[in-house]
C-alpha cells in the first residue's frame, strides 16, 4: 500500500511539475509576444513619425525650391522680347556680355565647357538659347573664385565659361535674357541663378543640345 501511495504521489509531482514547466513556457511565450507586439507598435510609430518628418522636410525642401523658381535672383537685370535670327555676321548686342538677339546658327559646346580664352559672344548666345548658364570673368576676378566657379561649371551640364575682358563686373552669370554681377564665387545667388536658369522657364529651346556645337 505504501509503495502504491508513493507511486501516485511521484506521478501528482512529475505532473505538478510539468504544469509548472508549462505555465512558465507559456508565461515566456506571452512576455515574447508582448515585447514583438511593443518593438513592432514602436517600429510603425517610429516610421511614422520618422516619416511624417520626411514628408515634412521634402515639403519644406519643395517650397525652398519653389520660392527659388518664382522669385528673382536679387540684383538681376533682365531683358524680353530677344531676337532669335540665325545671322552669319557679328552682332552689336546692347548689353555685355549678351543675354539674347540674334546669333551665329552654331552654339557653342556647353556640356560643363570651360574656355580660357575668348569666345565668340554670337556662337554664346545661341548656348543661351539652348538653356545654358554662361559664367564669365575679367583678369580683376581672383583666382579663387575662378577655380571655384570653373569647378561647378565643369560638373554642370548646360553650362559654360569664358573671360570677358571688357564686361562692367569681374564676375558675371548670363542666361538668356538673365543677368547678374557677383562679388564672389561664395554669393548664394550663384547658387539660386544656376538653380533657377539652368534649363530654366525663361529658355527658348529647352532641351536644344549643347554639344555637337564650337569647342575652341
Amino acid at each position: 500500500m505504501a509503495s502504491a501511495e508513493n507511486k501516485k504521489n511521484n506521478a501528482a509531482a512529475r505532473r505538478a511539475k510539468l504544469e509548472e514547466a508549462r505555465r512558465q513556457e507559456r508565461t515566456r511565450e506571452r512576455r515574447a509576444r508582448v515585447l514583438t507586439i511593443a518593438v513592432g507598435v514602436l517600429v510603425v510609430a517610429g516610421l511614422v513619425a520618422g516619416g511624417g518628418y520626411l514628408m515634412n522636410a521634402a515639403d519644406e525642401q519643395d517650397k525652398a525650391e519653389a520660392a527659388v523658381m518664382t522669385s528673382d535672383v536679387d540684383g538681376e537685370k533682365s531683358w524680353d522680347k530677344l531676337t532669335q535670327n540665325h545671322v552669319d555676321k557679328t552682332v552689336d548686342y546692347p548689353m555685355n556680355p549678351p543675354v539674347g538677339g540674334d546669333h551665329n546658327p552654331v552654339w557653342m559646346n556647353c556640356d560643363g565647357d570651360v574656355y580660357t580664352e575668348a569666345i565668340p559672344k554670337e556662337n554664346a548666345v545661341h548656348s543661351l538659347e539652348h538653356g545654358a548658364v554662361w559664367v564669365t570673368y575679367t583678369s580683376k576676378a581672383r583666382p579663387a573664385d575662378v577655380k571655384k566657379l570653373n569647378e561647378r561649371v565643369s560638373s554642370t551640364p548646360y553650362s559654360l565659361m569664358s573671360p570677358v575682358e571688357d564686361q562692367a563686373a569681374p564676375l558675371m552669370l548670363s542666361a538668356w535674357g538673365k543677368q547678374i554681377a557677383v562679388k564672389n564665387a561664395a554669393d548664394p545667388r550663384v547658387a539660386q541663378f544656376f538653380t533657377k536658369y539652368v534649363q530654366g522657364p525663361q529658355t527658348p529651346e529647352r532641351g536644344a543640345a549643347c554639344t555637337g556645337g564650337i569647342a575652341k
